[in-house]
């Protein structure tokens, strides 16, 4: 079978993308598997699905290089707006996206050449409620010491529609992700696994962080991830409510706001790297 396919990223956080008005995906999450690998298939941190929806302009949906579905990622969303717009499926710069954590709404930059560079995305509210990320505690998880190869580390808990495990007590830079990252994801205290944030605040408007996401590994950027951790620093009382604050990942800065109404703003770029033909052999199960 073939099947067309563009390849985007948001700060390097790349996925791909296939336009599912046009195209039909029998099996998103065995797809994802066999694209998704690099230097064996084309190579991605997942695949992203635009696909119609009853209640918004597009429905995304997201699944991660080891085939399971996420409900949310902020880079992703970002692209998916870009392709809207860039495509002429859409001719307004404020749209709406449905995913699984919610509808999200997006102000898309526009530069020069009338294409989209960008945009700017409500998140929702942070959830902090032990149900809600969910972690396995009776009260707020915040600063909460846990024990990870012999070492003690202190965590805080903040679902963005997925669940983030933040952590302040390193600097990134020096963190072996690889070696820790998956007893992090799979950590008893979380029951549907966790991304985890290694993160250090250096001013109150700016903090450094690097990433191990759930099914993925280490990634260059997540969306989600940048927006939990200012959360979690604003609950450690780091930074700020109602201020900009970014966030510099290894692929780029984000800049996110934390509302004292609970809403979380995310702004940031959006990258088309090329269209392509994607040929594979589909069994029926």
């Amino acid at each position: 079978m073939k099947i067309n396919f563009t390849k985007m990223h948001g700060i390097g956080n790349d996925y791909i993308y296939i336009d599912c008005f046009k195209e039909t995906v029998e099996d998103p999450s065995a797809l994802s598997v066999k694209m998704s690998p690099r230097h064996f298939s084309v190579g991605a941190d997942g695949l992203v699905l635009i696909c119609p929806s009853d209640v918004a302009d597009a429905k995304m949906r997201m699944f991660n290089a080891d085939g399971s579905e996420g409900k949310m990622c902020g880079n992703a969303i970002r692209c998916v707006g870009k392709y809207l717009y860039d495509s002429g499926m859409v001719g307004k710069t404020d749209i709406k996206i449905e995913t699984l954590s919610g509808i999200k709404e997006l102000s898309l930059f526009l530069g020069d050449d009338g294409k989209v560079t960008g945009a700017r995305v409500y998140m929702g509210k942070a959830a902090t409620a032990p149900k809600e990320v969910p972690v396995l505690l009776g009260a707020k998880m915040k600063l909460y010491p846990v024990q990870v190869q012999g070492k003690s580390y202190r965590l805080t808990a903040v679902s963005m529609g997925n669940p983030h495990a933040v952590c302040f007590d390193c600097d990134p830079d020096e963190v072996d992700l690889e070696k820790i990252g998956p007893d992090f994801e799979n950590h008893p205290l979380f029951p549907e696994r966790v991304n985890t944030e290694f993160a250090k605040v250096l001013d109150r408007h700016t903090i450094k962080m690097r990433v191990w996401e759930r099914g993925s590994g280490e990634t260059y950027a997540c969306g989600t991830g940048a927006c939990a951790t200012v959360v979690a620093a604003v609950m450690c009382g780091y930074c700020p409510y109602d201020e900009d604050v970014t966030v510099k990942l290894r692929g780029g800065d984000l800049v996110i706001r934390y509302c004292s109404d609970g809403g979380v703003y995310m702004s940031g770029d959006a990258e088309k790297v090329y269209d392509g033909v994607y040929e594979y052999e589909y069994k029926d199960q």
